[in-house]
């Protein structure tokens, strides 16, 4: 999957980036746990906490996000609606990456909990 860099851009790389390094650092510890019998519960535990504050990171970009588009809004007498969405869409990117992390987390454990079983 290619990513655009214009969306991690827009989004705010204070948000994004961490969001895509939890993606990745997922992935590894899906594959490890599968791998390792022996620690899978703890990588379990493991992939449900990063998933987790992965969604909230995400919820917290998109409401500094909104909160600083409002700002920008009321500075501005005459704002089109062009401009509203596009500040709407932009604030909206966190949250996201923030699901699709938490998604991707929760389709990690769904594999582990089916081949452990």
């Amino acid at each position: 999957m290619r990513i655009p860099l214009n969306i991690i851009s827009d989004g705010g790389p204070f948000f994004m980036i961490p969001l895509i390094l939890f993606i990745f650092l997922l992935i590894i510890l899906c594959i490890v746990a599968i791998r390792k019998v022996e620690t899978r519960e703890k990588y379990t535990k493991l992939i449900s906490h990063v998933s987790l504050f992965a969604l909230v990171w995400g919820f917290l970009g998109s409401t500094i996000g909104l909160i600083q588009g409002f700002d920008a809004i009321q500075s501005v007498d005459d704002m089109s609606n062009g401009m509203m969405a596009g500040g709407l869409k932009i604030a909206l990117l966190t949250t996201l990456f923030g699901l699709i992390t938490f998604l991707i987390g929760r389709f990690c454990m769904i594999l582990i909990t089916l081949k452990s079983k």
